[in-house]
């Protein structure tokens, strides 16, 4: 029988651990160095068991620190988003700590005023995935010891920790798998650049395989997600460009991909008779879709959990090293929509 959680001591959970105070105390900092993986899954069963809850209050007044973090998203309503809030927040919850979550809208005035905001609520640290406007605004807040971890968006050169996916290969690997499965022309559509590190990589992948593979001059198209004629006429325009040829559109994220969808679905075209599509952000509804929509899948959950590790260890950090990238790898998933008929 579990007792009344307001009388769980941290006395209570150690006993019931057989270890000290002191590791639990530990556990509960997220200082794992010293600690077995058993030992660990054994001290989380048991303050689950007992429904212990830290006063996170009390211990954040005695060590002068609060126990949040600051988690700032560029859109929440992107379907990626709320994958990589999940992996943040169970990641946190596991170091003990508690977090603050604002969207930004793509607004970089918003990103100032929340960062402003967060530091006034006495955060240890910032997992930012940026609007891309505010790099030295960012410098100057890690200037002031407040570590700052970027979420799956890179600043060049590289100012600070980066946790993000392959963009630059993974975009390579399907250039390379367009060509062998016989396209010979590829469009890149994709929202505006705005100075968003995976779009900018995205594009020079995409470059370089049209240079060095296809041979062909790159065709690259700035949507409007808004506007709907205006995407259908980059699309119409693409197909006029390229008569005769086999031709692929390359969409740079899953907004530019629905959009793009959109256009097709109103033009009356067929996949991949008339027109082939692939793209990044693996959203559910693209197996689907007719014989689903060949895309690059992205590990977004793995991307919070390692923006938290990489975050705990700045903050017990004693002296500050210098910033690393931390690369995760994408899959292709190969559909029906870049599959032709041979």
């Amino acid at each position: 029988m579990k007792k009344d959680k307001t009388k769980i001591t941290i006395v209570d959970v150690a006993k019931r651990a057989g270890v000290s105070k002191t590791t639990i105390s530990r556990y509960l900092n997220g200082k794992f160095e010293f600690m077995s993986g058993e030992s660990q899954q054994r001290i989380k069963d048991i303050i689950e068991e007992l429904n212990f809850r830290p006063n996170n209050l009390a211990r954040s007044l005695k060590s002068n620190k609060s126990g949040l973090i600051g988690v700032l998203i560029a859109d929440i309503s992107n379907p990626f988003s709320s994958v990589l809030v999940k992996g943040i927040t169970d990641c946190c919850k596991e170091y003990g700590y508690n977090v603050v979550i604002a969207n930004m809208d793509n607004d970089s005035e918003k990103e100032r005023e929340y960062i402003l905001s967060m530091i006034d609520q006495r955060v240890e640290g910032l997992i930012v995935n940026t609007t891309g406007e505010n790099n030295e605004f960012l410098k100057d807040i890690d200037s002031h010891h407040i570590p700052i971890i970027l979420a799956d968006r890179p600043i060049f050169p590289t100012l600070f920790d980066t946790v993000r996916t392959n963009d630059y290969q993974a975009t390579v690997d399907t250039m390379n798998y367009l060509a062998n499965e016989g396209f010979t022309r590829v469009g890149f559509f994709t929202e505006p650049f705005n100075n968003i590190g995976t779009r900018t990589l995205r594009r020079q992948a995409y470059r370089q395989v049209c240079s060095e593979v296809l041979h062909i001059e790159p065709q690259e198209y700035i949507i409007d997600s808004k506007d709907e004629c205006g995407v259908q006429n980059l699309v119409e325009n693409f197909l006029a460009n390229n008569p005769g040829q086999v031709n692929v559109i390359f969409t740079a994220n899953g907004v530019t991909m629905l959009s793009v969808l959109g256009a097709i679905h109103r033009m009356g075209l067929c996949i991949p008779r008339d027109i082939a599509i692939c793209g990044f952000d693996n959203w559910p509804w693209m197996e689907l879709i007719g014989s689903g929509i060949t895309a690059v899948s992205q590990p977004f959950y793995d991307v919070g959990i390692e923006c938290v590790k990489r975050m705990i260890f700045r903050v017990q950090e004693k002296t500050k090293s210098s910033p690393e990238i931390i690369e995760l790898p994408n899959q292709l998933m190969i559909r029906g929509s870049t599959k032709l008929d041979k």
